[in-house]
C-alpha cells in the first residue's frame, strides 16, 4: 500500500504510518438535537481514530449520515461517511460525495445497504441504481479522474480515503475473499468487517486474504463488539442480517450469573481484539455497540490498545507531527 496520503484524514494518516487503528459506530439519534450527537462523539474521540456515522442501518430512519458528519467536523473529529446504495440514486449520490469532501470529510465507507424490509418501513421504496463495488469504482473515477460518470469534468476533486465493507463470517465462506479482491479492485482502501465472533473462521479467512496478497493492498480492521446477555446474543444471530455468534459464546454468557452478564459480555469482547491484534494482515478493529459509546471507550482502553506506542524503524510518523509515538 502506497505511504502517499489522499485525503489527509487521521484514519489515513494513522493506518499509513503503521499503528493499529480503532474506529467505532456512533449511533445516530432519533433527534434534530446535535448536542446528542457531540455528547456521544466526546466519549468516542478520545479512543477513536474514526467515528462511522451510520447511514440508517437496518433500514431504519436516523439523523442522517452526513449531517452527523457536518456535526463532528464543527466539533474537530475525524467523522467516516457511511453511503448506502438503497437511498439514493447516482445523480444524489455523486452530489453528495462532493459535498462530503467540500465540507471536510475524508473518509467513505461504500454500502449496498439493508434491504428495506428488514426495517419498519418496509413499504419505502428501494433505489439500488448502484451495489457497493460500482459505487466504490464512481468514487474512484471522480476523485482520480476529476469526472462525474457521465464524462463531465469536476474543477475540483474529492479527496477522499475510500472504504468498503466485508462480512468473512457469513457462507459461502470460499467466495468471502474473492467478494474482497472485487471491492478492492474496484477503489477499497481501507475495509471495515461484520461482527466477528469466531476466531477460527477469521484465521481462516485472513489466511485466504494473505495467499491472494490482499492485506498488502488495503487496511482491514476487524469488526467487534459486546454482547449484554445471551438473549442479545439470540437475537442478534437469529435477526441481525450476516452475525454468527457460536454457541459456546452463548452458553457462556447463559452460565453467567444475571448481574455480570454486562461484563462477562465485554471480558469476551476485549478477548476477541486481543487474539485478532496477534493476526498477520489486520490492521485495526471496528468498535460497534449500539448507544452505549462509554462502553466502547472501556473496551479499548481495557484491552490495552491505549496509550498506544509503535516504534516506526526510523520511519518519521505522518500521523500528527513528528513523534514516533501516540495515544
Amino acid at each position: 500500500m502506497a505511504d502517499d496520503l489522499i485525503s489527509g484524514s487521521r484514519l489515513e494518516r494513522v493506518l499509513r504510518a503503521g499503528f493499529f487503528a480503532v474506529t467505532a459506530e456512533l449511533n445516530p439519534p432519533d433527534s434534530a438535537d446535535p448536542e446528542e450527537v457531540y455528547r456521544a462523539a466526546l466519549v468516542l474521540s478520545e479512543v477513536c481514530d474514526g467515528i462511522n456515522a451510520t447511514d440508517a442501518a437496518g433500514a431504519h430512519c436516523h439523523m442522517s449520515s452526513i449531517a452527523i458528519c457536518a456535526i463532528l467536523l464543527r466539533a474537530g473529529y475525524d467523522p467516516v461517511l457511511q453511503v448506502s446504495c438503497r437511498d439514493r440514486n447516482r445523480i444524489a449520490i455523486q452530489g453528495d460525495l462532493l459535498g462530503a469532501a467540500a465540507m471536510g470529510v475524508g473518509n467513505v465507507l461504500m454500502l449496498t445497504g439493508d434491504d428495506v424490509s428488514v426495517g419498519d418501513q418496509p413499504e419505502a421504496k428501494r433505489v439500488f441504481d448502484f451495489d457497493s463495488i460500482n459505487l466504490l469504482r464512481v468514487a474512484r473515477l471522480m476523485r482520480d479522474e476529476s469526472q462525474f460518470l457521465s464524462g463531465r469534468k469536476i474543477t475540483s476533486p474529492p479527496k477522499l480515503f475510500l472504504g468498503a465493507a466485508c462480512n468473512p463470517f457469513a457462507p459461502p465462506y470460499d467466495w468471502r475473499p474473492l467478494r474482497l479482491a472485487k471491492k478492492i479492485e474496484a477503489g477499497a482502501e481501507f475495509i471495515q468487517t461484520q461482527y466477528c465472533f469466531d476466531i477460527p473462521r477469521l484465521k481462516t479467512f485472513m489466511g485466504r486474504v494473505r495467499d491472494m496478497g490482499l492485506h498488502e493492498k488495503a487496511f482491514l480492521l476487524i469488526g467487534v463488539g459486546p454482547l449484554r446477555s445471551e438473549k442479545t446474543a439470540e437475537f442478534m444471530r437469529t435477526k441481525v442480517p450476516g452475525v454468527h455468534i457460536p454457541d459456546e459464546i452463548v452458553e457462556r454468557l447463559r452460565k453467567t450469573p444475571k448481574q455480570q452478564k454486562l461484563e462477562e459480555g465485554k471480558k469476551i469482547c476485549i478477548e476477541m481484539i486481543q487474539q485478532i491484534r496477534e493476526i498477520e494482515g489486520v490492521s485495526g478493529v471496528h468498535v460497534m455497540a449500539y448507544r452505549q459509546e462509554e462502553l466502547v471507550a472501556e473496551i479499548i482502553l481495557e484491552a490495552g490498545l491505549l496509550p498506544r506506542v509503535h516504534q516506526l524503524r526510523g520511519k518519521k510518523s505522518s500521523v500528527g507531527d513528528e513523534h514516533d509515538t501516540i495515544s
